[in-house]
């Protein structure tokens, strides 16, 4: 927070009136909101300095070209830490889930389209791939790469019987069949309506960091087949003519359209496939509760697009195993048991001090369920600004989900405590106790207690009493 703080100074004598941490996503970059009297700002904070340095090239290359991305202000020494334009809060998919499919939402997703044609064709213009994270061209290689991540963090751990060597030999004829495309230029590689921010009916992209050398088809079907989207049929085909008259708008030449389709049908097929294998392994390698949640969805738009679209694979033994994998038994596997207003559970969460109070006592007729110490993580309360604050307070929070190991013990509190939730929906059982003891009960049981409590709840709507006992709060939710 400090070195953010000093880089804002070096550009701005403004003064900072509130630094607000923002929910990091899928990787390691954490982004900070600056606010001044009159401006805000985006601060990012990685130690993959090749990663910055790709962004940091990208958006220089891309604001020369017209593209809505973000301008860069200041950057660090060591290239840890750069400051940008703020573009705001709200993102496309927030839009769509707010208005649903109305003709506003529809039009943004053309504007959308119109500007990454440009962000593709100008920006490639001279543009130094050597900037690239890791491959500078989405080829062959890069394919196989996609679904040899699908096959190890998504298949195999459905433990289906199959032939790996007849598998992998038809990953490589898929891949030279998809290397072969006409229309390269630079590929997004990751672009979905959440990488979309909308301000007053503009359309800014960001996170183009991944990008390199590569097909137009991939980004549109990333668009287009994002799983949380959900776009309908008649969307999708009508929107991808447009994407289609936007290029040959920039090429100054007509597409062969039935070419042009039938390889981008193979492209959505890889990013539905390579999504797959990205919720795997944050969801059921990483245990994050939103990656998780989101398997049903991604297996419901791949078997939809297995049903109804043309792959023209040839390949046995790959197609055996999509039939599969989206059949209705698995994608149950991943659904959550939820809740009902019927359900008689009550989750009581505690947080508590060891030495104070001690244990707390359980009231429940069938006893049980868990007490965490959380005194191995590191004590904010040594920190003398932190003293008179809690778990609740947003500089503890910050700390501790920054500067400690408290994500690691969290996401593996969530792994033991999911399956005695969903045991206890299904079996009808009352009651289940959680407690977090620390040292005082004011900074590490609390924001545990808070951060258990809050994903129990939005994971199986569970009804939940929470219960501060040193801090002397309770609360019910649900």
């Amino acid at each position: 927070m400090e070195h953010i703080k000093q880089l804002f100074k070096q550009y701005c004598k403004d003064a900072i009136t509130d630094i607000e941490t923002i929910p990091q996503s899928g990787g390691d970059r954490v982004y900070y909101r600056i606010k001044t009297a009159e401006r805000s700002f985006i601060a990012t904070t990685n130690y993959n300095i090749k990663e910055n340095e790709a962004f940091l090239y990208f958006s220089e290359q891309f604001k020369k070209c017209g593209s809505p991305v973000p301008e860069i202000y200041a950057v660090n020494e060591n290239k840890t830490a750069y400051l940008q334009q703020d573009m705001g809060e709200a993102s496309l998919l927030n839009i769509l889930e707010e208005e649903g499919f109305t003709d506003r939402v529809y039009n943004l997703f053309q504007k959308s389209l119109l500007a990454l044609a440009g962000l593709q064709v100008h920006g490639d213009s001279g543009l130094d791939y050597t900037y690239c994270i890791t491959s500078s061209a989405f080829g062959k290689q890069a394919i196989l790469s996609d679904l040899l991540y699908f096959k190890y963090y998504f298949l195999d751990t459905l433990k289906i019987a199959y032939d790996k060597e007849k598998l992998v030999d038809e990953f490589e004829t898929l891949s030279n069949n998809l290397f072969n495309t006409e229309h390269k230029y630079f590929m997004f590689r990751d672009f979905q309506s959440r990488n979309i921010i909308v301000k007053d009916d503009a359309v800014h992209f960001i996170d183009y960091q991944g990008g390199m050398k590569g097909a137009v088809q991939y980004d549109v079907a990333s668009l287009l087949w994002q799983a949380k989207a959900n776009l309908g049929d008649e969307w999708k085909s009508s929107l991808l003519q447009y994407y289609i008259g936007c290029l040959e708008n920039l090429l100054q030449q007509p597409v062969d359209k039935a070419k042009f389709e039938e390889e981008y049908n193979g492209y959505v097929l890889i990013r539905l496939l390579q999504v797959l294998g990205a919720y795997g392994f944050r969801g059921l390698f990483e245990r994050k509760a939103h990656f998780l949640t989101s398997i049903p969805l991604a297996l419901q738009n791949l078997g939809w697009f297995m049903q109804h679209k043309n792959t023209g694979l040839g390949l046995p033994e790959f197609e055996r195993l999509l039939h599969l994998i989206t059949a209705d038994e698995v994608i149950k596997k991943f659904q959550p048991v939820k809740a009902s207003s019927d359900t008689p559970l009550l989750v009581k969460v505690n947080s508590f001090s060891f030495i104070k109070s001690g244990y707390p006592r359980e009231e429940t007729t069938n006893g049980g369920g868990f007490v965490f110490d959380m005194r191995g993580i590191l004590n904010p309360g040594r920190i003398e600004e932190y003293k008179k604050l809690t778990g609740r307070d947003k500089p503890v929070k910050e700390y501790l989900e920054q500067q400690t190991k408290m994500p690691e013990f969290l996401s593996s509190v969530y792994a033991v405590v999911d399956i005695s939730v969903e045991d206890y929906i299904a079996r009808g059982f009352e009651n289940l106790t959680i407690n977090f003891g620390c040292t005082g009960g004011q900074h590490r049981s609390v924001y545990a207690a808070d951060a258990v409590a809050r994903h129990l709840r939005n994971k199986y709507g569970v009804k939940i009493v929470v219960n501060h006992i040193e801090q002397k709060i309770t609360e019910t939710k649900g």
